[in-house]
């Protein structure tokens, strides 16, 4: 009993000391194999794979010494990004954490870097996990952010001109219809259900700068 605690406790320490220990291409593919399994797994040269989901399409890569990761995921191609720019710059300073957003070749990537000599197991798939939550999240955020901004533009606006909370919400309407608060094609139902959104924002942000 005692010979087989003591090799319970042996294990659990070198599987430890493995998750601490900087990681190898071999442990790179390992773990990569864990998030996705071996069918959306694909080593497409040395050194580098592609996993492909139905929700995700992940890069991962070494440099040619083997001494920087880089992880990336297409977030959304330029022609749509180009509008939120400023609003992905935002979201890298305040919400990103381990990864950011990027501009090449035309498409808003996601993108985690880490020096291979100090990479661990829980770092990297925290940083796989972050970016996935980016592809899933898309242009939402960055759209909302953006939104969140004209918003307190025209708070700003209605109160120097002694507008009230409700004269300001009957203009709603009018900015939606202008599409300066969503997609102007959208259906009825959708097009109420945004501009109820905004408005409930619209009122939120009110009262805060009432606070400010």
């Amino acid at each position: 009993m005692l010979l087989s605690l003591l090799l319970r406790l042996r294990k659990r320490t070198l599987e430890g000391e493995a998750r601490k220990s900087p990681m190898t291409p071999s442990q790179i593919a390992d773990t990569l194999t864990q998030l996705f399994g071996a069918a959306s797994v694909n080593a497409i040269a040395p050194g580098s794979w592609q996993i492909e989901t139905p929700l995700s399409r992940l890069l991962v890569m070494l440099s040619d010494d083997e001494t920087w990761l880089r992880v990336l995921q297409p977030i959304a191609p330029i022609q749509e990004a180009q509008p939120f720019l400023e609003q992905f710059l935002e979201a890298n300073f305040d919400d990103t954490q381990e990864v950011r957003y990027a501009l090449h070749q035309d498409v808003v990537w996601g993108v985690f870097q880490h020096n291979l000599s100090s990479l661990v197991i829980e770092d990297f798939s925290a940083g796989v996990n972050r970016l996935i939550s980016l592809s899933e999240v898309g242009l939402d955020d960055v759209f909302n952010r953006l939104i969140e901004r004209r918003l307190v533009q025209i708070i700003q606006a209605a109160k120097l001109q002694g507008q009230s909370l409700q004269a300001t919400m009957q203009n709603l309407e009018r900015f939606y219809a202008e599409g300066l608060l969503g997609e102007i094609d959208q259906t009825q139902e959708a097009q109420e259900e945004v501009l109820a959104a905004w408005q409930r924002q619209l009122e939120r942000l009110w009262h805060e700068h009432d606070e400010s």
